[in-house]
């Protein structure tokens, strides 16, 4: 016991500081017993302690469409990667200084590596792209996480996944773990191609007779609600990830009929949402002095981003946080998914209530 713990300590009942022997045995005692009843209970474990920002090694690349590249990322030292659950995803910091987030597509709760899959979009932001340039394997890549913002329900016991395209990397843990549990599931995976759909021949492993597979060039048109939402009824737990027109699509079915309003639906998505009753504001960048005007129809971020393409950002929904500013003055719409203080704003989704909103940038 080092001399700072008892000088760190509060005074006696009587106001003493200094220990009586009786007191000194006691304690010694308790210290004794405390730490053999924990050795008894320790086992030895290669679990790397869990930091905000983690460095993993690329053991494996393979392409698992034309476009799209899967990367197996593993400790460098052969430990355990953090605990995970289905729909959780690692934001991964690229050496241009972007932030991206991705899914994690691997085995549920694996931790001796972790998988994600990337699609290459060349008209994106960019971050596609250096995900496919910048890595091969035997590289380090340093990400946080994982998080988790799109979770497989405890207690639902109808469950129908709609997947489309790139949209199956957080679905593809969530099926393992529903069968496994035992849920009465179904699937419907949508895409241009079957060559086009990455992991196709793992979710049909999963189980293929609850998937329906939707190839646009076999059935020559688009799949609609119709399809997409087959068999769902107002108990139905609706997942949907994928682009955003199929996503916007299911939800508008779903809110249509009353029985379906408080049926469940849960989603992801890979794109910014819509402005929604989003008012024109004014943006004061205080650090700079420019005074920016934002429409009703875009996101203050977005602005932002025209003038400074170096703008932080990462997932442009409202939940990782990556966008958030002090506000000097000016009262805020707040419309993130994550905690947002007072004197807060997360620029990608919140909005000023009207007039002019000054920020701390």
């Amino acid at each position: 016991m080092s001399q700072e713990i008892w000088t760190s300590r509060p005074a006696d009942l009587y106001g003493r500081r200094k220990h009586d022997r009786f007191f000194n045995m006691l304690w010694g005692a308790v210290t004794v017993f405390g730490g053999i009843s924990g050795l008894s209970r320790w086992k030895p474990s290669r679990v790397a302690p869990v930091s905000r920002t983690i460095s993993a090694v690329v053991t494996k690349r393979e392409m698992l469409t034309p476009d799209v590249v899967a990367l197996t990322l593993a400790d460098p030292d052969g430990g355990l990667l953090p605990s995970w659950t289905p729909g959780g995803h690692i934001d991964v910091q690229l050496p241009s200084g972007r932030r991206r987030q991705y899914s994690l597509c691997g085995v549920p709760g694996r931790r001796t590596d972790y998988r994600i899959a990337v699609r290459r979009l060349d008209d994106g932001g960019g971050g596609s792209v250096e995900m496919h340039e910048s890595y091969a394997v035997g590289d380090t890549l340093v990400f946080e996480g994982p998080r988790n913002a799109f979770y497989l329900g405890t207690d639902e016991g109808d469950v129908l996944f709609v997947i489309g395209g790139i949209g199956v990397t957080p679905m593809l843990p969530m099926l393992r773990e529903a069968a496994q549990r035992g849920i009465n599931w179904r699937a419907v995976y949508a895409g241009r191609s079957r060559t086009d759909m990455p992991l196709l021949d793992e979710v049909l492993a999963v189980d293929p007779d609850r998937v329906t597979v939707w190839a646009d060039d076999e059935q020559g048109r688009f799949a609609g609600t119709d399809e997409l939402l087959a068999g769902a009824g107002p108990d139905t737990a609706v997942y949907v990830c994928g682009p955003t027109a199929m996503l916007e699509s299911v939800r508008i079915t779903r809110d249509q009929h009353a029985e379906n309003k408080k049926a469940p639906l849960h989603y992801e998505r890979f794109s910014p949402p819509p402005v929604v009753d989003g008012v024109p504001f004014e943006l004061e960048l205080a650090r700079s002095r420019r005074l920016l005007l934002i429409p009703a129809d875009r996101s203050a971020l977005d602005v932002m981003l025209d003038v400074d393409p170096t703008t932080a950002c990462s997932c442009r929904q409202g939940f990782c946080g990556t966008c958030k500013v002090k506000v000097v003055s000016g009262d805020v719409d707040r419309r993130g998914r994550t905690a947002e203080g007072d004197g807060e704003m997360l620029v990608c989704v919140s909005r000023a209530t009207g007039g002019r909103i000054v920020i701390d940038a």
